[in-house]
């Protein structure tokens, strides 16, 4: 269990091939009526979601490794106007990716998808980013943030197809510690919509060998990441299991099973914030 104040970095990038490796392995195992079936990401069925990775893949191979121009998505956007751009852009491939069968989809990301990971592991860890990560905030991030939030796409994607199919979880230390110590990130965004006196303290707790205790205090107009506070000064806390934590801040919109999983004192504003974080573009 870590607690931060000022956050680490989190190196993903031993794990990016790996996880690809388990994603292989699940649809390579999964009867034709599978693929069918509904998954929590929102209407798109265990096909879909295996799509989208492959979508996700081939982006990053052609628009960061091979200077591809980047359509749409000004720097000029407000956050919803990429959430919208990212939406339709999403729903275009899926729709395109109907005419793709299982092996086919399954050859693509084992043959070409896996040149992402391979890509992403390789990047200078603390160069400018190729995207930023809105979701954290973040108008520039570094390579690591980006490499972490693709870890972190590769982890929660597939955990929805495992869902879907009745696998079971990537929930082992290794594969969820990460999506944790990224997930946190998300929090200060969550938080900013609620205004509270400059030294205004919410703790978070996730329990379990994956996960950690963090303290955001308010400074100025906004929340950050703070050590050393103590647990008598916490305006608002908010504790549940790693499980719960990463299927909560990487799910969509909506009410989610996960929140009722957390248990919660203090400030309801700040407790349902923490709460409303999501570590996706939502």
């Amino acid at each position: 269990m870590s607690t931060a104040g000022a956050l680490e970095p989190v190196d993903t990038s031993a794990l990016l091939v790996p996880i690809h490796g388990e994603l292989i392995a699940l649809l390579r195992g999964l009867a034709p009526d599978q693929w069918l079936l509904p998954t929590t990401a929102g209407t798109w069925r265990v096909r879909d979601v295996a799509a989208h990775v492959l979508d996700g893949q081939l982006r990053r191979l052609s628009f960061h490794r091979d200077a591809l121009p980047r359509p749409g998505g000004g720097s000029d956007d407000t956050y919803s106007d990429l959430v919208e751009f990212l939406n339709e852009l999403n729903a275009r491939w899926i729709r395109a990716a109907e005419r793709l069968s299982p092996a086919v989809m399954i050859h693509l990301l084992e043959t070409v998808g896996v040149q992402a990971p391979l890509f992403l592991a390789g990047l200078p860890p603390h160069e400018p980013a190729f995207w930023p990560v809105a979701w954290a905030g973040e108008a520039q991030s570094e390579n690591w943030m980006d490499v972490g939030r693709d870890y972190t796409e590769y982890w929660h994607h597939q955990q929805q197809i495992r869902d879907a199919v009745g696998a079971p979880g990537l929930f082992d230390v290794r594969w969820l510690a990460p999506v944790i110590a990224l997930g946190v990130r998300a929090l200060p965004r969550a938080l900013a919509a609620v205004a509270r006196p400059d030294g205004t303290v919410v703790g978070i707790v996730v329990e379990g060998p994956a996960g950690g205790r963090w303290h955001l205090a308010r400074q100025g107009r906004g929340w950050s990441f703070r050590a050393g506070e103590k647990e008598a000064d916490v305006r608002a806390l908010v504790r549940f299991n790693a499980e719960a934590a990463a299927r909560l801040w990487f799910s969509g919109r909506g009410s989610q099973a996960s929140a009722s999983a957390a248990v919660w004192e203090g400030d309801p504003a700040l407790c349902q914030a923490v709460l409303a974080a999501r570590a996706v573009m939502v």
